[in-house]
């Protein structure tokens, strides 16, 4: 009988399920469906009952493993060693997880502890007598499509190339229980900052609002952060802006920060480099405004504005403020 699918179920700082989880545990199921294997979540955590029950949702079956260490240490390193152990003893076929920074971290636990084969940052996986696996590779340069060499490996999958979708009947949580103290090095985690709260999780906001170099600075923020605010979207950055200290490094998007999916995506000073595009280009519509009419940016963009955005951009809030007054 061919083993089961397993996704790994990633915490939220505040203990609940992570949205990339929801989005890895809808791929999984419909590859199950499929391939005609079962579908089971597995949550690690110090108190995994909420997210365990979260992901029942998505999923027909959900263990849940208690691990008090995860409470006040780096998780990815417990989380995987874990999970390597119940796989010695469940004997699942393949193990899904987010291409986030967890999830690559469990990944690469899970992948040294048994000897699977990993397929990183899938944007598509189908099912031909084993997973098929799309995969997004130098900075979104190249697509290569793969396969595992063996019948079992570990796939993780990137952020909003899935749209979420519940089970039509909620699944069952059970306790698992497993033995033995950890053997891999802990790292405590000594500190927590809280990130400055926005108008809306950047991940899951429907109109970003993002500024790069262009914008000069700190204070060239401002009309970003009004025209956001007047749209009722979220605040986005480039890479260079993050760099130069103008703004927080949780609203990066691009290769080394976030992986957006917004229904609008307006881009002011943005030159649209790769490793920022890779971030962005699945959004439904992407509007740039640029000085230059040779920006990157103006070969993928739907509507592209040359001019200088301290002017574009004060003329849109005006026409939004009219709209609405």
């Amino acid at each position: 009988m061919p083993g089961p699918i397993w996704v790994h179920g990633e915490l939220t700082p505040d203990g609940s399920l992570a949205k990339i989880s929801t989005e890895v545990a809808t791929l999984a199921r419909d590859v199950g469906a499929t391939s005609k294997r079962d579908v089971v979540g597995v949550i690690v955590g110090s108190d995994p009952k909420g997210a365990a029950t979260e992901l029942a949702r998505y999923v027909p079956r959900v263990l849940a493993i208690t691990e008090p260490a995860t409470a006040d240490h780096a998780a990815a390193t417990i989380v995987g060693e874990r999970l390597a152990e119940l796989i010695e003893r469940e004997q699942p076929d393949y193990v899904f997880t987010g291409a986030g920074p967890e999830g690559r971290d469990v990944a690469g636990v899970v992948g040294a502890l048994t000897g699977w084969g990993v397929l990183v940052n899938a944007i598509a996986v189908r099912w031909e007598d084993g997973p098929v696996v799309d995969m997004s590779v130098f900075g979104g340069k190249l697509t290569t499509t793969s396969r595992f060499a063996g019948e079992r490996g570990i796939v993780t999958v990137r952020p909003n190339v899935v749209t979420a979708e519940p089970a039509s009947a909620t699944g069952k949580v059970e306790a698992a229980a497993v033995s033995g103290a950890l053997k891999l090095p802990l790292v405590k985690v000594v500190d927590r900052i809280a990130a400055d709260d926005v108008a809306a999780p950047i991940e899951e906001a429907r109109i970003i609002v993002s500024g790069g170099r262009g914008v000069g600075g700190p204070d060239g923020f401002g009309v970003v952060q009004e025209l956001a605010a007047a749209l009722g979207g979220a605040v986005g950055a480039t890479r260079a802006a993050v760099d130069a200290g103008w703004i927080p490094y949780a609203q990066q998007i691009g290769q080394t920060g976030k992986i957006v999916k917004p229904a609008l995506y307006l881009a002011l000073g943005i030159s649209g480099a790769i490793q920022h595009k890779v971030g962005m280009q699945t959004a439904d519509t992407i509007v740039a405004v640029n000085r230059d009419p040779d920006a990157p940016i103006a070969e993928f963009a739907d509507l592209f504005v040359v001019g200088d955005l301290f002017e574009v951009a004060p003329a849109i809030l005006a026409e939004l403020r009219a709209r609405a007054g």
